[in-house]
């Protein structure tokens, strides 16, 4: 088997570090690792199964002799680099939203348009994580039925912010649990004065960083930047982008993303509407047979998709399966899924595959 030699820019973020797991315990066939970071982690060292390697600093000999880079880094860096990382001949997996929506560059979930891979010219790109969570349930929907438009409301993780989001929940979790002013009382105390929980001031020295407003004991309808037409980029991406990977120009989304306490794992509130009669039984046996993805639909058991269920697997959840009151072809449906392996690094490591 040939192997490849490999470079993880953001190799020490929530989603390299992910990265670099995945693709050990999948055995993918590496021949050398150069994990590269920022020049504040430059000189940390990471393990790669026996192995510790040191973090490289960003520049532009970083991928001088490297087949594949995988891009965690954010969107100003794969702007500057990729370019740079094509030039050098290295096949780019890319984690950014910058190039998902360029003609030329392929936007792969591998159990749904797997072969669009082999149209790269050097650079393909990873879709956004709800996006691919929530596909992995309407695609195989859509290939029985035909889907035509989407409502959707996403319920996502603070690691789908990166490590410094994890941090600061953990933090607010433990000032919170630790401040007199919460503890012990009923709810119907901690919200009789409104002004000061919205201000801050009730829950202490819970002052965000990564949000705008505490996420402990929170919910924040507000994901990405907001855009002229009230939605946010996330929540017009999986319209976007699911038109693409689809291949299926006249899909509709309309989404509300919200940012919840929960650490790891985006869960999905879907109703979709379909060209084709559509029914609960048939629909969770498409459903159970869809690759990457579990039927998990007993509620009478208590048993649906739940993020503390799915955190670590690499397959998604799908549950609450229901015929949607408001449309005529409708149905209801709950998936959850690690947003750091199908949203990020598994799928990273899945497109590496085909190739």
């Amino acid at each position: 088997m040939k192997k490849y030699h490999i470079a993880v820019v953001g190799a020490t973020g929530a989603v390299g570090a992910e990265l670099l797991r995945v693709l050990e315990r999948r055995s993918f066939p590496v021949a050398s690792l150069r994990p590269i970071g920022s020049a504040r982690s430059a000189g940390k060292t990471i393990r790669f199964h026996d192995d510790l390697i040191t973090v490289e600093e960003l520049t532009e000999r970083s991928f001088d002799k490297i087949d594949i880079v995988f891009f965690s880094a954010g969107g100003e860096n794969s702007r500057k680099w990729v370019p740079i990382a094509r030039q050098a001949g290295a096949i780019v997996i890319d984690n950014s939203s910058v190039f998902r929506l360029e003609p030329d560059v392929p936007l792969v979930i591998p159990e749904i348009n797997g072969e669009d891979v082999r149209r790269h010219h050097g650079l393909i790109a990873n879709p956004n994580c709800t996006t691919a969570v929530a596909l992995m349930a309407i695609y195989p929907l859509h290939c029985a039925f035909g889907v035509r438009r989407v409502f959707a409301a996403s319920y996502q993780a603070v690691s789908g912010s990166g490590a410094r989001a994890i941090e600061e929940l953990r933090h607010q979790v433990e000032l919170a649990a630790q401040d007199r002013q919460w503890s012990g009382r009923e709810p119907s105390d901690i919200q009789a004065k409104p002004e000061e929980a919205t201000s801050g001031k009730r829950v202490g020295q819970l002052t965000p960083q990564v949000y705008p407003h505490p996420i402990a004991f929170n919910v924040l309808p507000h994901v990405d930047v907001f855009l002229e037409s009230g939605y946010t980029k996330e929540e017009m991406k999986m319209q976007n982008e699911g038109r693409k990977i689809m291949h299926l120009p006249e899909f509709r989304a309309s989404v509300t993303c919200v940012r919840v306490p929960v650490y790891r794992a985006h869960s999905v509130a879907v109703s979709a509407e379909f060209e084709r009669k559509i029914s609960v039984e048939r629909a969770r046996e498409v459903l159970a047979k869809a690759p990457g993805l579990e039927l998990v639909d007993e509620p009478q058991n208590n048993r649906y998709p739940m993020p503390l269920r799915i955190a670590g697997k690499d397959n998604c959840e799908v549950g609450r399966v229901r015929i949607d009151c408001a449309f005529e072809n409708g149905l209801s449906f709950w998936v959850c899924g690690d947003q750091l392996l199908k949203g990020a690094a598994l799928n990273a490591v899945q497109i590496a595959e085909l190739l």
